[in-house]
């Protein structure tokens, strides 16, 4: 069922008899052409996606050329030398060979605590800065080396040598700890590890709390002392737990939620000294171990190392693989609830705002590719809005688009580059619009699409990618969803070169029919709401031709006997034809269209050979343009010239089941029944006996439409006779009672047909309409609404539209009952 947008004035253009005159001439034109409707339809439907992936079953790029969505990723992916400090400070080689990883079974089950040795003094200590360092920290730690348990006799000599050891007291308290035997399973060493690892810091901290410095070496031996007890306190009990579990042991959600509360502890803790980022000097230690426990295969788990990887600023070969990560738990919605607990969300969009989104590439296209999918959760949704995600998309769009700035020297790298970069900008902006595209569902989201100028934006992007068809599609979907809305609608219409760009990419993949009924649904809004966007339609080279052409081709290839997509087809036929209905308001359009052949031609095929009964809003949205097409009689105007073959297809609509179509057919008769040919043809087919039964319809619409057909036929002396038996003058006066102080609109329309009836001086139930004449007539006796807009509206109708009218037959009905003369 076609909805039609009906405006406040809903008059027809009609004949009328000289000698009543209700109004000025221009206001009789702007009334007619108020009366011009736009049509409404419903949103082309867009399925969801049965799997979530980079790019959609339907996508355009080819499945070899582009990034998978399917990958296998373990912590062997990862690259330690990423973690090297930043500092630019070269570290002196040690004298053998470190080893982090340890495993608890590897001296069986030996758990005997054994005091280690210090590491002996090298001969040739470097001066300086790093020397001091070096030599501070050993006479520190001497007195703070821990006992070798059955946790920590198998890491390497570099993390043991800095866990501070206790001192005889200490030891005394440590030696029920080291009499516990090694269990078989890693949860078990986990859970003792975590029990050992909290006695350790206790103690550590608390016996430095109570002992005074031991050595005066100044600030910079008490910074690096600070940092040297956060380091043994803080951190590294956390990466010896790490470092104890076997990532390959069955793990439980008990074990899980500990390991991910050490991570937010771990991450805390280094947000407090402020050594995220590259600042920690040991920061390839914490990587290494948090690489490790990716292979534990819990994606709860990884999504807390995500955030505390991505926080300690990775690059290169681990920033894509810790995004693609991300991405590979995204594609699970079960999984989306852990976006919503953790700031995740948070580290994703800060890896979007980098100014060099070039030198990240697919680690940026995988990362929005995880939050496209993320986008698809109303929750999820609501909080990035909060989060200024959209402000964030459109930013990273305006820097793809302004393209990297290579710098090699030799042309042809610099092509080779440049072509790559701009495959992986295209990629991108496909999970960008797409995000958009979700993000657009949300009716919070307008606010935020108007306040950044997104449509600026998007219309830039289809401009440089509308060889994309990828990118078209979503930012169409982008557009049909928004354009809906009035403040979006306008705001859209006012962007330069919009409605030209859609032209073009309309003429450029007319058979893309995804992109094509997304395009005439957007333009179809426009229309509908702006002038301007008429305007601009119409005055664009070619652009009624572009228009004509596709509906050429899809009237061909639905008439055809090729019927697969045929509801697409049919529905791309449904937004042209309203599309031109709308243009068709605008009195230059409407003019031109009317008298265009081919465009009245393919209206007429169409109703032709289309049924109601399969096509009702195809169907119905024809007629209606034709009804627009038809306030347009000029000596140019086609539709006048093929009035006998209009008439004959409404005929048929007039004897279908569809009340709808019943309507626009009878709205058409309004406007064609001014030609005496037209009245002619009425009468001889006896159509004015169905048009007097619309009259008990009880619907102002129906009603409306019955009366402007009423009037025409009523000019004519030789048609008020058969009028009078069937009953119409009953009709009329019933309808003006049970409508007029709702609709005086109406009422005027009833009141100038009741006057072309009585003009042979006869006039049925004469004393019943005089009663009603009078008290609508009286002002002080109706009742008007109290809302002071709407009571405005009916007043000005009452005083401009219907008193005039009613006044002057109220006055020749006084005078036929008083007198008996009929004027």
């Amino acid at each position: 069922m076609s909805g039609m947008e009906l405006q406040q004035d809903k008059s027809e253009h009609v004949h009328m008899s000289p000698g009543l005159r209700r109004q000025t001439s221009a206001e009789i034109v702007s009334e007619a052409r108020r009366s011009l409707r736009t049509l409404a339809t419903q949103r082309p439907f867009t399925p969801q996606e049965k799997h979530r992936q980079l790019f959609g079953e339907s996508s355009s790029r080819a499945h070899e050329g582009r990034p998978p969505s399917a990958f296998s990723l373990h912590g062997r992916h990862f690259e330690v030398p990423d973690s090297r400090p930043g500092s630019g400070t070269r570290l002196s080689p040690l004298e053998h060979k470190p080893r982090l990883s340890v495993s608890l079974d590897e001296y069986g089950g030996d758990n005997e605590a054994t005091l280690p040795k210090p590491p002996a003094e090298r001969g040739n200590t470097r001066i300086g800065s790093g020397g001091s360092r070096a030599r501070l920290l050993r006479a520190a730690s001497i007195h703070r080396l821990t006992f070798m348990t059955p946790h920590t006799k198998n890491m390497s000599l570099e993390a043991r040598t800095e866990v501070n050891q206790p001192d005889d007291k200490e030891k005394l308290h440590y030696a029920g700890v080291t009499e516990h035997k090694t269990k078989s399973t890693s949860e078990t060493d986990l859970h003792t590890l975590f029990k050992d690892s909290r006695i350790l810091q206790t103690d550590v901290s608390t016996e430095r709390e109570s002992k005074p410095a031991r050595l005066g070496y100044g600030d910079t031996c008490d910074d690096n002392m600070d940092e040297s007890v956060f380091w043994n306190t803080k951190v590294l009990p956390v990466l010896q737990e790490f470092e104890s579990f076997n990532p390959g042991d069955g793990v439980s959600d008990e074990i899980v939620g500990q390991l991910c509360n050490s991570c937010n502890g771990l991450h805390d803790a280094l947000a407090e000294r402020d050594m995220l980022g590259r600042q920690c000097k040991k920061r390839s230690a914490i990587l290494r171990t948090l690489f490790r426990l990716i292979d534990v295969g819990s994606d709860r788990l990884n999504i807390t190392l995500a955030k505390l990887i991505l926080a300690l600023n990775v690059s290169g070969n681990n920033l894509l693989n810790i995004c693609k990560l991300v991405f590979k738990i995204s594609r699970n919605a079960s999984n989306d609830v852990m976006f919503l607990t953790d700031s995740i969300l948070d580290s994703l969009l800060s890896q979007l705002q980098c100014e060099d989104v070039w030198s990240k590439g697919e680690a940026v296209l995988y990362c929005v590719g995880s939050l496209k999918l993320l986008s698809g959760n109303s929750a999820i949704s609501s909080l990035l809005l909060a989060k200024g995600f959209i402000g964030t998309l459109l930013q990273l769009s305006k820097r793809l688009m302004h393209g990297p700035f290579t710098t090699s020297a030799n042309l042809t790298t610099q092509r080779s580059e440049g072509e790559g970069e701009r495959i992986i900008a295209g990629h991108i902006l496909v999970q960008v619009t797409a995000a958009l595209r979700n993000i657009a569902d949300q009716s919070e989201s307008r606010p935020s699409f108007l306040s950044n100028k997104a449509f600026f934006t998007l219309c830039l992007i289809l401009e440089n990618h509308r060889n994309d068809l990828d990118i078209c599609i979503n930012v169409a979907r982008i557009f049909s969803k928004l354009s809906t809305y009035t403040e979006c609608c306008h705001a859209l219409a006012e962007t330069p070169r919009c409605c030209s760009l859609f032209l073009d990419l309309l003429g450029k993949h007319s058979r893309k029919q995804d992109l094509v009924v997304r395009l005439l649904f957007t333009l179809g809004n426009l229309t509908s709401k702006s002038i301007e966007a008429r305007e601009r339609v119409y005055e664009e080279e070619g652009g009624i031709d572009v228009l004509l052409d596709l509906f050429q081709a899809y009237q061909e290839t639905l008439s055809s006997s090729e019927q697969c997509h045929a509801p697409e087809k049919e529905d791309i036929l449904v937004k042209l034809i309203r599309l031109l209905a709308n243009l068709a308001i605008h009195p230059t359009v409407g003019t031109a269209l009317a008298a265009n052949t081919l465009c009245v031609q393919l209206l007429l095929e169409l109703l032709g050979c289309r049924c109601v009964k399969k096509s009702e809003e195809l169907v119905i949205n024809a007629v209606a343009t034709i009804n627009n097409l038809s306030y347009y009689q000029g000596e140019s105007s086609v539709v006048r010239s093929q009035h006998t073959h209009i008439s004959q297809l409404l005929l048929k609509l007039l004897l279908s089941s569809s009340m709808d179509a019943v309507l626009e057919a009878t709205r058409v008769f309004g406007n064609l029944s001014q030609i005496r040919d037209v009245r002619h043809f009425i009468m001889q087919h006896k159509v004015e006996q169905f048009v007097v039964t619309l009259l008990d319809s009880k619907t102002p619409d129906v009603c409306f439409s019955a009366c402007g057909v009423l009037m025409n036929l009523s000019a004519d002396p030789d048609n008020r006779a058969a009028l009078r038996v069937e009953a119409t003058i009953q009709k009329l006066i019933d309808c003006l009672h049970d409508f007029g102080p709702q609709d005086w609109h109406l009422a005027s329309v009833v009141c100038q047909t009741l006057w072309n009836c009585s003009l042979d001086g006869e006039l049925q139930h004469s004393q019943k309409l005089l009663e009603i004449l009078q008290l609508y007539t009286d002002r002080g006796a109706l009742q008007w609404p109290s809302d002071d807009g709407v009571r405005q509206v009916q007043e000005a109708c009452w005083e401009l539209l219907f008193l005039p009218v009613a006044e002057r037959l109220r006055q020749r009905l006084h005078i036929e009952d008083t007198t008996g003369i009929i004027l």
